[in-house]
Formats: structure tokens, C-alpha cells, sequence
């Protein structure tokens, strides 16, 4: 018999069909996330410790998500970065403070509004699997951009850069590492001898390739998939089309006013070595999805 599924209350109230924001870094999760931050009811985290380092820990080492522990770690780390305590965003990332426009320590909600829960942590993609483990009623939605556009911003963000140092392959890293991009043990001095044009290039390639997998195995109730560039140049369609995903009015007022990067921008930003690496590592995937012109 199926043992009944799990329900996680956090603050008194029962987390029911939390939103789940998935995508390569810089595809746009962010933007979403703001969205979701203002809108009536949610409760929406971004790059919380709790979360960071059980996500990191799962993305080096895939095999840890194959124990039956997983769903309960996770979900454990979730409803600590759910808490709605005096002192709580003192604890969250930049991103997350200004996203929700709070200027002290918190709280952003008031546990008398909350009824939806969601997370939008960086690389939360390669814990989907284990998310809809601990969250079988979740709901995903996973933002597509351009491969060049987010190497180019990649390239400009310190913090994905840390990522590429050779030292990340260590000798205890375990194959295929979706989270670097690389399949096998053999590929491992290439990589470290890449330029990080490359290296960014293989983060975004394995990241689209999980998001197929997704598509393939959710059914569309519960997996949303937009485009960034829909986001920027049409938000108002997108927005309605988060809404009618979630049943809940998302509000659009968020993504607008604010300085983000233009659709296209590796144009005038990439050189060309590093164009014509990224374009050769992510050929394929720039093609099926469009944007290989």
C-alpha cells in the first residue's frame, strides 16, 4: 500500500502546492520571482543558506538524491527557509530582500496572508527530481533563454565564474556531474583546460537538457515552461499565463520599471573566440530551441 503523503505545515499552515522556480543561472527566475513575492498570498524564497547547501551538496553529488532521505532533507530545508520570524530576512540574500522591497530585517509576509509557499533558488533544476518527491502536488516553472545571452551574463557574475575553477573537479566528483555540464571521468582534464566560455556554455546546455527531461515527464498541470525572452518583451501575456497556471492573479507590476538585461545583448557583448566556443559546445540545443540565429 502507498503510505500516505506527507504534509508539511510550516507557521500553521499547510504548504499545498508550492511553486517551484527552475532554470540555467540568468535565465530569469529572478524576474518571476519578484513577481511572485508581491503577489497576494505568497511567500517566496530566494537563495536561503538552508536551501543553498543541500542543493549545491545534491548538484556536486547526484547519487545523494537516489536515498530515501533525500525528500525528507529537502523538505526539511524548504520549511526552515519558509519561516515567518521577526529577524527572518536578515538572514536572506540581497536578491531576495530587494525583490520583496524590504529595507530591514523582516518579516516580508505576515503569516495572516500566506497561503501559497515557493522557492527560487539558484540551480534548484537539479533537485526537481527530489522536490516533486517531497512535493508530489508541487508546481514548476521553468524559464528557456537564450544560451549566448546567459553565457554572457555568466561571464559577468563573480559568483557562476566560482564555479569554473579546476579545483571543482575534484577527484571525488562523481559522472555524469549535470550540474558542470560534464558526462564522464575521461572528459575531466578537458574541461579543466576549457575556457570558461565554454564551461558557461556547458552549464547551459545541461541545464536545457534536464528542462526537456522535465517536459517529458510532468504532466502540463503541473510543469510551466517560459521563455525569458517572453518575459522582458511581453510580460503581460506571460504574466497571464503564470496565472492561469497557478489559479492565482500574479501581479505583473513587478517586472516593470526595472533595468534588465536586453534580449540579444551577447551581440555587443561576446568576443568572438568566446562566441564561437559557446556556439560549438551549445549548437545543438541553441537550435532546437531557436536561437540559432
Amino acid at each position: 500500500m502507498r503510505p500516505p503523503p506527507h504534509i508539511l505545515v510550516v507557521n500553521g499552515i499547510k504548504v499545498r502546492r508550492p511553486v517551484f522556480l527552475l532554470g540555467a543561472p540568468h535565465s530569469g527566475a529572478d524576474l518571476l520571482a519578484r513577481a511572485l513575492k508581491r503577489s497576494p498570498g505568497f511567500h517566496v524564497t530566494m537563495g536561503r543558506s538552508c536551501v543553498a547547501h543541500v542543493v549545491y551538496a545534491f548538484a556536486r553529488r547526484p547519487s545523494i538524491t537516489k536515498g530515501t532521505g533525500a525528500a525528507r532533507v529537502l523538505r526539511d530545508a524548504m520549511a526552515e527557509s519558509w519561516q515567518v520570524w521577526p529577524g527572518a530576512c536578515g538572514e536572506c540574500a540581497d536578491a531576495c530582500r530587494e525583490a520583496g522591497g524590504v529595507t530591514g530585517k523582516g518579516p516580508c509576509v505576515s503569516t495572516g496572508t500566506v497561503t501559497r509557499f515557493g522557492d527560487a533558488s539558484s540551480d534548484l533544476i537539479y533537485s526537481a527530481s527530489v522536490l516533486l518527491q517531497a512535493f508530489p502536488d508541487a508546481r514548476f516553472v521553468q524559464l528557456i533563454r537564450d544560451g549566448r545571452d546567459v553565457a554572457a551574463d555568466m561571464l559577468a557574475d563573480p559568483a557562476c565564474l566560482a564555479w569554473f575553477k579546476p579545483v571543482m573537479l575534484s577527484e571525488d566528483t562523481e559522472f555524469p556531474n549535470p550540474f558542470l555540464g560534464v558526462k564522464r571521468d575521461e572528459h575531466r582534464d578537458q574541461w579543466k583546460g576549457m575556457a570558461t566560455a565554454g564551461k558557461c556554455a556547458l552549464r547551459w546546455r545541461s541545464a536545457v537538457r534536464l528542462s526537456a527531461q522535465l517536459r517529458r515527464d510532468l504532466p502540463d498541470d503541473q510543469l510551466l515552461t517560459l521563455r525569458y525572452e517572453d518575459l522582458v518583451l511581453k510580460p503581460t501575456d506571460a504574466v497571464a499565463a503564470l496565472s492561469s497556471f497557478l489559479e492565482t492573479r500574479v501581479s505583473k507590476v513587478a517586472l516593470y520599471g526595472r533595468r534588465t538585461p536586453r534580449v540579444g545583448s551577447w551581440r555587443a557583448r561576446l568576443r568572438g573566440d568566446d562566441l564561437q566556443m559557446i556556439e560549438k559546445v551549445a549548437r545543438e540545443e541553441l537550435t532546437r530551441l531557436g536561437y540559432s540565429n
